[in-house]
Parts: structure tokens; sequence; C-alpha cells
């Protein structure tokens, strides 16, 4: 038996971890929930904004996380402006654990909120409203919100390829933009190498999943991983550009 349980381990553990994942937004969000109600007895004398100590918390909470299991990096904060607007384009893993370590970071280490474009499922699943709201995710669809978010001199993370290029990107980390050039005026180009490797969708069936997923907009390919792999963010050179350049010349670029 005790062989048994060392052969399956691996399989336990690379589909455990996705749910644990999950587990740990929703500890969030009810964590977030007790700091609603509770929060002169939390930081009352520490938080200067409503929500602050709670973003702290939770910032603290994933940022422990990244660093004990992949020990996560972020290389290159010090390119990111300490004040003012700042747009990062950055490629979407299967799930976006990057994504959740970089907005921690930035909120422990330089004091910024980051806010994220996030896909519009994401705003329909039961109970985790209150934890987008207070970690800033915007709704996909809302470009006049992503616009106003610049202007009032915010970060703000896009991935043109959304959850269509997490589902259906390969370990050749290939873009899949379909046509996305609206957002396509990068300042800093974000990478997370081996974001692929932590966690992979299934491959069996893919076409059959991305007729699906074209239908229905909902995530609905297995996810397994949760492998401890070395996780480092680059963020690269701000891009400059010409107003006068066009959306795909952006792109490419």
């Amino acid at each position: 038996m005790d062989w048994l349980m060392l052969l399956l381990s691996p399989l336990v553990i690379a589909f455990v971890y996705p749910a644990t994942l999950l587990f740990m937004m929703y500890g969030s969000a009810v964590f977030l929930h007790v700091y609603r109600h509770w929060r002169r007895q939390i930081y009352d004398a520490y938080v200067e904004n409503f929500w602050d100590g709670g973003q702290q918390m939770v910032a603290a909470f994933f940022d422990a996380h990244g660093t004990l299991w992949h020990g996560y990096e972020l290389m290159g904060v010090e390119k990111l402006p300490d004040d003012g607007p700042a747009l990062l384009i950055y490629y979407h893993g299967a799930l976006p654990l990057d994504m959740y370590y970089i907005l921690a970071r930035l909120l422990l280490v330089k004091k910024r909120r980051l806010r994220n474009v996030a896909a519009t499922f994401m705003f329909q699943i039961p109970g985790i409203q209150l934890l987008l709201e207070v970690c800033g995710a915007v709704e996909g669809r809302s470009r006049k919100q992503c616009v106003d978010i610049l202007k009032n001199g915010e970060l703000l993370a896009i991935s043109p390829g959304g959850v269509r290029e997490a589902l259906f990107s390969d370990e050749f980390y290939t873009m899949i933009w379909n046509g996305r050039r609206g957002f396509a005026k990068p300042i800093f180009p974000i990478y997370t190498q081996n974001i692929r490797e932590a966690i992979r969708s299934v491959q069996v069936g893919r076409r059959w999943f991305r007729k699906l997923y074209e239908l229905t907009k909902l995530p609905l390919v297995p996810l397994y991983g949760g492998f401890p792999v070395k996780l480092r963010t680059f963020i690269g050179e701000p891009i400059r550009y010409d107003s006068k350049m066009s959306s795909d010349e952006l792109a490419a670029k």
C-alpha cells in the first residue's frame, strides 16, 4: 500500500493544487468579509484607508505562498514609476499565478496597487466579488474603465490573450491575441519564466474544448499541476511609441 501511495502522490498533487489555489481565493474573500465587519479591531490604528489593512494581509498571504512554493522573484520592479500611470502587458498562463504574486509584491514592496483586467465570468462566480473589488480587478469588456484608471495615474495590467490564451496556448508559450489590438499600447512588457510548467491545461480534446469555449466563453478545460517550479517574472524596458503608430504596429513591436 505504501508503494501505491508513493506512486499516486504526484497525480494527487497535480489535481489537488488548482483546488488549493481556489481555496486560497475563497479564503481571502472570507477574510475580507470578516475584515469589513471587524475593521476597528483589526489594524485600527494602522489603516488609513478602509481596505488598506485587508489588502496588505491578503498580499502577504499570497506573497508567502509564492515565495515558499515557487521561490518567486520579481525582477525589474525598479523600472516601474513610483507614481503616475503605467500599462503592463503579460502572457496569460493556464492560471495567472504570476499575476497574483505580482499584485502582492508590488503592494508590499512598492506600495502601489496594480489594477488587473479579469475575465467577465470571474465576476459571476459566487463569493469572490468582494475579493475582486478590493484587489482592483476590472471587467474585461469595460474598456472605458481601463482608460479612466490610467488617466487617474494608476497601474494597469492586461493580458490581450486572456482566457483563450490561458486554455489553448502551449508549451511553446504561443500568444493567442485573437485579433485584439485595442489594448495594444504596452508600456512595460512582462513575462514569467516557467508559468506554463507550474499549471497546465489538458491537451486531450483540445479542438473540442476550443469550440465549447467559443460558444460559452466559460473555462471548461480541466487544469492540472501545482508543480513547485521556480517562477521568475521579468519586467522589460518601457516600449516607447509614437501616437501616430497603428495598433497593429504597436502589437508587432
